[in-house]
């Protein structure tokens, strides 16, 4: 005999509502449906009715942690609409502070799951660790989140030499700090107790449901957008991908913890190899018709962005496609088979983000017809 298990929207183990049933025998998950859109915001629609540098600061809040990615996800596909080439120096630093946000992201996530497992005083550590990156980020954009380093056409601020020393000091902080993790991480009987073999997703179900960023290549899935797909300076940057095998909740926090290591290394080398030269090109507001789809890799996976020019300095239509909406199909096998104590870390696990995730389409039952309604109209909805 077999209970249903609603989990959500609200709940203690939730930051962000979703729905969950489980179908459980005993202990065990034999069974789970997903529901989500509790979050939809509008913000798509939002950027089809600003212009194209209003876009730039509403495409930051899409994902707070991943405020930089939009950020230039978003002006990429603008450039690639108008056909504007970003300087060398500017390329540059967009992918060191890409790198930063990877890290800041990996090191948050990392906290948030040894929370889940109890880990109150490793949480501490990595939360601890996290606040040298913001403070490298405010150094290198003036702010500790929605970082707006990207323009149309280049970034606001550059990277001054007095700044240079201070970014070296702590990466060499976080460096051994990480290092130090991926000797717990895999030794720890407490984390190897609540991980190891735990929210198993093979490679072959990962491909086939197109998980995206760290739960793809921690299930042996080889694949980067910076590698092959390459953006602003990661092509003159050699770095190594981290891929494990096993396809666990472990294998994802080692993932993520090799992640932050690399991501040290080509800020590192990103600030050895940056030439001097202009930060910015000039940028015409209006652009003719056009359309155009950027990938990059934000720290959870691949981060897709579709825009559609009209001639206008707005957008006829845009489109973000986050690495939570790819990645939340894989929940399922990784929760069929595992126990109701095993729900909340194998979920933190993807790193899910709902706020950025969530869409809704409204559909007339009847006829199956979408529609499109002003805020006005859905205002008089519940009367």
């Amino acid at each position: 005999m077999t209970f249903i298990i609603p989990v959500g929207p609200q709940h203690p183990a939730l930051l962000e509502p979703e729905h969950f049933r489980f179908e459980v025998k005993g202990e065990e998950i034999v069974d789970v449906g997903i529901r989500l859109g509790y979050m939809h915001r509008g913000i798509e629609r939002g950027l089809s009715e600003r212009t194209y540098h209003q876009g730039l600061y509403l495409a930051e809040r899409i994902c707070g942690i991943c405020s930089h990615s939009h950020n230039l996800c978003f002006a990429q596909t603008v450039e690639r609409l108008a056909e504007v080439e970003v300087p060398d120096r500017a390329e540059y630093i967009r992918a060191i502070v890409a790198e930063l946000e990877r890290i800041h992201s990996h090191l948050l996530w990392a906290g948030v799951a040894a929370h889940e497992i109890g880990f109150i005083t490793l949480f501490m550590l990595f939360w601890r660790d996290r606040e040298h990156v913001q403070d490298l980020l405010e150094l290198t954009t003036g702010n500790r989140c929605y970082y707006s380093m990207c323009a149309l056409g280049g970034v606001r601020r550059d990277i001054r030499p007095e700044h240079l020393l201070k970014l070296k000091r702590g990466l060499k902080v976080l460096e051994k700090a990480t290092k130090h993790y991926v000797d717990v991480a895999t030794s720890d009987r407490t984390i190897l107790a609540r991980c190891e073999n735990v929210g198993v997703l093979t490679k072959r179900d990962a491909r086939d449901l197109c998980a995206v960023g760290p739960t793809a290549r921690a299930s042996g899935v080889d694949r980067d957008m910076r590698r092959d797909d390459p953006y602003a300076s990661y092509p003159e940057i050699p770095f190594e991908v981290a891929v494990q095998p096993e396809g666990d909740v472990l294998a994802r926090v080692v993932v993520r913890l090799r992640e932050v290591l690399e991501a040290i290394n080509i800020i590192r080398e990103a600030l050895k190899k940056m030439p001097t030269g202009p930060i910015r090109t000039k940028f015409k507001p209006e652009i003719p018709p056009n359309q155009a789809t950027v990938r990059i890799e934000a720290p959870r996976g691949e981060l897709l962005h579709f825009g559609i020019s009209n001639g206008t300095n707005k957008p006829e239509r845009w489109r973000a496609r986050t690495p939570t909406y790819a990645n939340f199909a894989a929940l399922k096998p990784m929760f069929v088979g595992g126990s109701i104590a095993e729900i909340p870390i194998v979920l933190a696990s993807i790193d899910p983000c709902m706020c950025c995730t969530d869409r809704v389409t409204l559909v007339e039952v009847a006829t199956g017809k979408s529609r499109v309604l002003t805020m006005e109209e859905l205002r008089r909805i519940p009367k």
